[in-house]
């Protein structure tokens, strides 16, 4: 099975768990051991993120 690319970069994801209060499980447990509700909670995140940024270089 072919690994997929990842989208959202390590450092992005790092950086987010970090606002969004779950960094020290990432850095214990490792990437599994986030909860469903984190992983969700920093894919919204990262969404809402990308969506400012397109914004910004789109004003209407």
């Amino acid at each position: 099975m072919a690994r997929r690319r990842s989208i959202m970069s390590e450092q992005l994801k790092y950086e987010l768990a970090k606002d969004l209060g779950f960094y020290d499980t990432v850095q214990r447990e490792g990437w599994g051991g986030v909860t469903t509700r984190d992983a969700g909670n920093l894919v919204k995140r990262a969404i809402q993120l990308a969506e400012e940024s397109l914004a910004r270089q789109n004003p209407k």
